[in-house]
């Protein structure tokens, strides 16, 4: 029978690179980790084995570290732009370049000694065109948080399996996955950046939550309302469930004070936010990997 040959990309997944600044007093320190996709005129090499119109990944790679060294690397979105827009117009069989880069933050103990900021990671996502047109997806992940107090779940449906009790006073923890797209690929990425997680951290200590549906859209919607350079915004949230421990077998009142922490299952939300006047995404979000 015969087989189409249906959407896809390769490229080089992964590039831990490690850059510093030695230009000042302090060193200056960017750890990032960069991956690639292309697309394009690549049916042959799929279907015939024909490598004519390949840019092998190893180039790949080279490419991200020659352009860390010809120039700063500055806020990622811009460094992808440079890596996305490269690719989508160096090579004639390359239509489409994106470039995803996730960034570990270093916290400075003097002017050479750093201490590593946690797991959370600052990201970027740029797709460029051959056409000359682009899109930036800025972003966070693992970005952890937690309420003692002002969180509650109650008025949920039940049938014969709810086994989940009532409460108007719980732990509401989770870990902030957040993607958001700019209206247009230029801006000052390093102050919308900080704007947009400011604005989740206020909104999530600032508000009572009835469910973390509740506290996902107030996270997102602030920022929409907050940052008119952002277009759309897309959040995940996975639940981190501190359950109460009863320690009524041990004779012991548990007054909302020892809870068991589990890491799953979890419940996880989702949600699309998008201002009303937004532009098209175009192929800002095209999945990558294609196959998880």
């Amino acid at each position: 029978m015969d087989v189409v040959l249906g959407a896809n990309q390769y490229g080089k997944a992964e590039v831990r690179m490690v850059t510093l600044d030695r230009t000042g007093e302090r060193d200056v320190v960017r750890d990032l980790t960069v991956s690639i996709a292309l697309s394009g005129e690549l049916v042959s090499v799929h279907t015939t084995g024909d490598n004519a119109n390949v840019v092998p990944t190893d180039t790949q790679k080279n490419t991200v570290f020659a352009f860390a060294k010809q120039a700063p690397v500055g806020e990622i979105e811009d460094f992808g732009l440079r890596l996305a827009r490269h690719f989508a117009a160096e090579f004639a069989a390359i239509s489409r370049a994106r470039v995803h880069i996730a960034e570990t933050g270093w916290e400075r103990l003097d002017a050479h000694n750093l201490r590593r900021a946690g797991d959370e990671a600052r990201t970027a996502t740029v797709v460029a065109d051959a056409d000359g047109s682009a899109h930036v997806v800025s972003g966070l992940e693992d970005l952890v948080v937690m309420k003692t107090a002002g969180s509650e779940f109650t008025g949920y449906l039940e049938d014969r399996y709810t086994t989940l009790p009532e409460t108007r006073d719980r732990i509401l923890a989770t870990a902030v996955a957040a993607r958001w797209r700019h209206a247009a690929a230029e801006g000052d990425w390093d102050a919308s950046f900080a704007a947009a997680r400011a604005e989740m951290l206020d909104r999530f200590a600032g508000h009572h939550s009835l469910s973390l549906q509740q506290t996902l859209y107030e996270m997102g919607a602030g920022v929409l309302r907050a940052r008119p350079e952002i277009a759309e915004i897309r959040l995940s949230l996975p639940n981190r469930h501190h359950f109460l421990v009863d320690l009524s077998p041990f004779g012991l009142e548990n007054d909302n004070e020892v809870f068991r922490a589990e890491d799953r299952p979890y419940g996880l939300i989702e949600a699309v936010l998008t201002r009303p006047d937004a532009p098209p995404a175009g192929p800002a979000w095209d999945p990558y990997p294609l196959v998880r």
